[in-house]
């Protein structure tokens, strides 16, 4: 069948599934971006019920493919839950666009955002997959190409989204930008349907099992209802703190179980490759603690403590708004991403490449120096506010130790894990991150600010000590990382030896 198609019918395939996830990732980061800042300063939420709801929110999204990615395979289909996900994303961050400060409204959208990221996110990777199914030589660079979709369209929302809310509060006032730039999210999703419904015929020959045959109403109505129960869940989850942390204990309980369960059952080889993984997992839920701050601690020391005038040798250039420091995440990885592949490959053709586990241990050692810069930089404060060029050094270190670690995550598991486990894997890889973007939250509480604290010079040595103590704990990381190599090299030996 596919020989018989254009030669273009890949490109223009995935050129669809880049443009809808661009525009998804759009909606999302435009919302991260924003959303701390819309508990604290909109809700009246203290610190700490701000982080730990916004991570708790972050956990689940993570959480969710796991189930997601399970439905597009054996009941609706692929493309259909991609599909079905994108209009369920787009009513919720059209819900949140309404001008209500109500918690269990606001908790109830954000439950929406949960279930709709559960049926897009894994599907539209796996829809990637199938349309290079057997071409090898291409996937590497289409999931390059994907990745930098998710940047480009994260950088724009997250430079847009916190000017809208600005610009709209100052015109209209009454708070009304924070839903005008909710309601930009949404317009993002709009645009990514209506571009997947024009250019259809593209996807009309890739899917799972389930999209060949005709839509059965009946597994719709369950697989809506399931998520009507989930929305519900995920609103009382994020509303009730104590619930929120007996989830993720379960979930962490259940992913170690499962872990140890498949290594006491797997044969000697498999089993050396997944206990490699189950390390390697472990230190990647240490590194989203870290990431976590981005949106947390780092998001309201930029509100706080941060200069917001950009200069360059004195000459003023434009004022940031605080939510647009988090752009330079996916502005860093953008540039450094094709340099960092390219050291990778002329490592690999000299023989002196490190392995994941070696690159794992960089990756923390470049985000201790990160933090450092964070923490160090409150020596050099002005009247409680540091220069904004030390956001920009230190999101520089912060994104070049993800893409280390984090971007090795999902290549990790394609290495040490059989292919039967390889789905089931991936979904408990995704689980023990959103675990650990909660525990991200926990530890940003660290550096909660009193209500009644508002003096930059009282605020400024709360963040730099939080700072200094994450560049001690990603020290500790590396070091553990490095005892772990002996241990990783046999593990890698035993797996390729009998595998």
């Amino acid at each position: 069948m596919n020989t018989q198609m254009p030669p273009y019918t890949q490109t223009r395939s995935f050129t669809t599934i880049a443009l809808i996830e661009l525009w998804e990732r759009f909606g999302y980061y435009g919302m991260q971006a924003l959303i701390v800042y819309f508990m604290v300063q909109r809700l009246g939420f203290d610190d700490s019920r701000a982080n730990l709801v916004w991570s708790a929110c972050a956990a689940l999204i993570y959480v969710s493919p796991a189930i997601g990615g399970w439905i597009g395979d054996k009941v609706l289909g692929t493309k259909r839950c991609m599909f079905l996900g994108a209009i369920i994303l787009t009513i919720g961050y059209g819900l949140m666009a309404v001008p209500t400060e109500n918690t269990w409204f606001i908790f109830s959208a954000l439950g929406v955002v949960v279930v709709g990221n559960g049926l897009f996110k894994p599907n539209t990777a796996n829809l990637v997959r199938k349309i290079y199914e057997g071409d090898d030589s291409k996937i590497d660079s289409a999931f390059t190409i994907y990745y930098m979709s998710v940047n480009v369209g994260s950088t724009v929302s997250m430079l847009a989204t916190p000017w809208i809310k600005d610009y709209v509060n100052e015109v209209y006032g009454n708070g009304l930008g924070w839903h005008a730039a909710f309601a930009v999210c949404s317009a993002g999703l709009i645009v990514g349907l209506c571009n997947v419904l024009l250019m259809r015929h593209t996807l009309s020959h890739i899917g799972s099992q389930p999209d060949a045959q005709p839509l059965q109403v009946k597994k719709l109505m369950m697989v809506l209802a399931g998520g009507v129960v989930a929305i519900g869940c995920s609103a009382v989850i994020l509303q009730y703190q104590a619930v929120a942390r007996a989830f993720v204990y379960l979930a962490a309980i259940v992913v170690l179980s499962i872990f140890i369960h498949l290594i006491r059952k797997s044969e000697a080889s498999e089993r050396a490759g997944l206990i490699a993984a189950l390390v390697l997992t472990l230190q990647t839920v240490f590194f989203f603690i870290f990431y976590q701050q981005m949106s947390t601690s780092l998001a309201l020391f930029a509100l706080r403590n941060v200069d917001l005038d950009f200069q360059v040798m004195g000459t003023h250039l434009w004022t940031w708004s605080p939510g647009q420091f988090q752009a330079l995440n996916p502005i860093w990885i953008m540039f450094m991403s094709p340099v960092l592949a390219w050291l990778y490959t002329r490592a690999g053709r000299a023989n002196k490449d490190l392995s994941i586990a070696g690159k794992f241990a960089l990756g923390f050692s470049i985000v201790a120096v990160g933090f450092f810069v964070y923490g160090i930089a409150g020596q050099f404060a002005v009247a409680g506010k540091t220069s904004s060029w030390v956001m920009i050094i230190g999101y520089g270190f912060y994104s070049l130790g993800e893409l280390l670690v984090s971007g090795l995550g999902l290549a990790m598991i394609a290495r040490y894990v059989p292919a039967r486990m390889g789905g089931f894997m991936m979904g408990a890889y995704f689980v023990a991150v959103g675990i650990s973007q909660y525990l991200g939250g926990v530890v940003a509480n660290f550096a909660s600010v009193p209500k009644d604290i508002v003096d930059p010079l009282q605020t400024l040595p709360i963040y730099t000590s939080l700072f200094n103590q994450l560049g001690v704990a990603a020290i500790v990381c590396t070091l553990i990382a490095l005892s772990a190599l002996p241990l990783m090299r046999r593990l890698t030996a035993t797996h390729h030896s009998r595998g």
